[in-house]
């Protein structure tokens, strides 16, 4: 198989080497070329094969913005952002996801020698999510450009949605928020993220969206019209508390190496919600979230997967589809109606499943 061919732009010429050493390492990757800013960057590539470009969030004469939206424009090309673990380098690192680039990694941090195995591990793993990403020019009309849909938020304050992604995950989820009406059922969101990034990334879904968007508070109350991010490195869920839910924020193990893990929140909604909720599993690399969102169909839950045509990678939606853990598989701008639609013809009445379960309405 040819290894992953990758490109790296950093101005750091120690960074440059670590890179090149980490990627160098495996069978199933190299280097095919460095720069040290965007202009010499542009000169080698023009005559070198590309599969990813590892590309500095900030560096002199040209940012990384301005040469990826460059990129992207002319020569779409799979990038993950090397970010740095600062206020402005999250800022920076989501406007990059918004631009085009698959998604990020944070920079090696060449002081702590004990982290530098997981550093480069990390690194490793995020280079063959990216090579397998669908990338595409982004010179073209937003792909969800509708109006805000409708909700009727006189049917009950005991519906859920349930959003789980990765790779790609951060567009696809603001997408599917900013069309959310105010009066939405309640929406929690388990994003793949390290600490440091979810905090700017619920503050530009809040400034976006209809819904008021923050990252989610361990024992605050569930409710409607909000949008609720877990916490980067910690997991999600939610639990009952009367006739309410209620967020836990925990420090657990990871699972299926990630935390905040999206199994986690979807088995919590599955014990929590049942048939009052809705799961949706977007665009991300790996399995996580499969076996909940299975958990949550168990329950009476409705599931939506998103189709492989719109994801970035299909990985996540594959899986839980493989599992017949989906009732619905939908192109990204179809999902937020379908979810409204389905939690919307199902009425709250005393019964099963911490005495409520969902009936049609009749016609």
């Amino acid at each position: 198989m040819t290894p992953i061919r990758v490109f790296i732009i950093d101005d750091s010429a120690l960074i440059r080497a670590v890179l090149q050493q980490i990627i160098n390492s495996q069978p199933d990757m190299t280097v095919v070329g460095t720069a040290g800013d965007p202009y010499q960057a542009r000169e080698k590539m023009r005559e070198t094969a590309v599969d990813v470009v590892t590309l500095d969030v900030e560096m002199p004469r040209m940012d990384g913005l301005e040469f990826l939206e460059k990129l992207m424009r002319l020569r779409p090309t799979p990038v993950l952002m090397i970010s740095s673990l600062t206020e402005r380098g999250a800022e920076i690192t989501l406007r990059a996801l918004e631009l085009g680039a698959v998604d990020f990694v944070l920079k090696p941090k060449l002081s702590i020698t004990q982290g530098m195995q997981e550093a480069a591990e990390a690194i490793q793993s995020k280079i063959r999510a990216v090579a397998q990403a669908r990338v595409s020019r982004r010179d073209a009309a937003p792909a969800n450009a509708s109006s805000p849909l409708q909700w009727n938020k006189h049917l009950g304050t005991e519906k859920l949605i349930a959003i789980g992604s990765s790779t790609g995950g951060t567009e696809a989820v603001k997408d599917i928020l900013t069309v959310l009406p105010p009066d939405s059922p309640a929406v929690l969101v388990t994003q793949h993220m390290p600490p440091g990034f979810t905090r700017s990334f619920a503050e530009r879904l809040n400034n976006l969206s209809s819904l008021r968007v923050a990252e989610a508070v361990h024992g605050e109350r569930v409710m409607p019209g909000r949008g609720y991010i877990a916490p980067g490195g910690r997991h999600m869920a939610v639990q009952r508390s009367g006739a309410s839910y209620q967020i836990v924020i925990s420090d657990d193990d990871p699972v299926n190496h990630h935390r905040p893990s999206v199994d986690v929140l979807f088995r919590s909604v599955a014990a929590a919600a049942g048939p009052n909720a809705a799961g949706v599993m977007l665009t991300g690399m790996g399995k996580d979230g499969a076996h909940g969102m299975l958990e949550m169909k168990h329950a009476g839950a409705f599931n939506v997967a998103q189709d492989e045509a719109t994801c970035v990678v299909f990985g996540m939606p594959r899986e839980a589809i493989a599992l017949g853990a989906v009732d619905q598989v939908l192109p990204l701008p179809s999902i937020a109606r379908s979810v409204l639609d389905h939690l919307g013809t199902a009425s709250v009445v005393p019964g099963q499943h911490g005495g409520r379960h969902t009936e049609p309405t009749s016609t």
